[in-house]
């Protein structure tokens, strides 16, 4: 049995076939069927030979390397790094490098050194909306990444980004399963709605009959979110048996998509409310709609951050001045 040796990783003018140029004189050798997460990996360690020895990933690139829940991305992400105050700070597109006083020893994540998790949600606070935020903490809570005890230290501190994090952090939990989850947990707090994530429910005999993504707290109401993978027919049969369990016990299920919560919330607001026979209060959907209008699940809130950053790494749009 022959084991694959590790693909090529090379600095300098490479002129030969089989190797992606990622960066000024960094290459990597090209695998074919490599999964996309590998060549995540691959590429990191590209990025590894420009940077000090001492550097850390951190921001949205440590948040991919620790397996968190994230909202939509660009399509062309830079690659986030932190390095020492006395080490030199290389300046290249596709390349955003802070300086920190005094770094805390990273961790190792799939080999690579990432920042601590504290650390890492500080810096998302300094440029995410509060949306984005919260999905991304939701998911570090779910999966013991942080803890109350590390967040109050950094959230007692007065440095740039504390009061979102704080917002946000205050707005989470460890319970929520995905992203999308989030997203609407979120959306029924601005409609004033209390909800219980991951509520167990019971029939009239106290038995369990099922957990709901969200229980409309005083009533049988239950809001879920149905992604990608409840269009699946294996998975669809699964849910009407489910759908059809819960209603025999008297909920009440309304499935809602990332569709609904970001390009109807209108309708989707008009809904709950005649759920809860209420009338509707359009300072609501504003609140909303400006919470959307923040973050990176909206087209502009994307784009000003991809400006953002091409600002920051020294690229120019050239585009703009003709």
């Amino acid at each position: 049995m022959t084991t694959r040796r590790p693909p090529a990783i090379l600095r300098g003018n490479i002129r030969q076939t089989g190797f992606q140029r990622i960066s000024h004189g960094a290459f990597r050798e090209v695998v074919e069927g490599l999964d996309p997460f590998d060549e995540f990996l691959l590429d990191l360690k590209v990025w590894q030979l420009v940077l000090p020895a001492g550097a850390a990933f951190t921001h949205l690139t440590a948040a991919a390397l620790l397996g968190w829940h994230t909202p939509t991305l660009p399509e062309h992400l830079p690659v986030f790094a932190v390095v020492g105050q006395d080490d030199p700070r290389p300046r290249r597109p596709g390349l955003l490098c802070s300086r920190v006083l005094r770094p805390s020893p990273p961790r190792l994540v799939h080999g690579l050194p990432v920042e601590p998790v504290d650390q890492i949600l500080l810096r998302l606070a300094r440029d995410l909306g509060h949306l984005d935020l919260v999905v991304l903490i939701d998911s570090a809570r779910r999966l013991g990444h942080i803890t109350p005890e590390a967040m109050k230290r950094v959230l007692n501190s007065r440095r740039p980004g504390v009061r979102n994090l704080r917002a946000a952090w205050e707005a989470s939990t460890a319970k929520s399963q995905s992203a999308g989850e989030t997203v609407l947990r979120l959306f029924d707090e601005c409609m004033d709605i209390r909800v219980e994530p991951q509520a167990l429910l019971h029939d009239e005999a106290g038995n369990v009959v099922g957990q709901a993504d969200l229980l409309v707290v005083g009533t049988t109401q239950l809001h879920e979110y149905d992604g990608a993978v409840h269009r699946r027919k294996d998975q669809h049969r699964v849910d009407l048996r489910r759908e059809r369990g819960l209603g025999r016990a008297g909920y009440q299920r309304r499935g809602f998509t990332l569709d609904d919560l970001l390009n109807h919330p209108a309708v989707t607001m008009h809904e709950v409310d005649r759920d809860l026979d209420r009338g509707h209060v359009m300072a609501r959907l504003r609140a909303w709609r400006t919470l959307v209008d923040n973050s990176l699940y909206s087209e502009p809130g994307r784009r000003r951050l991809v400006q953002r950053w091409n600002r920051q790494m020294g690229v120019t749009d050239w585009s703009r001045t003709a």
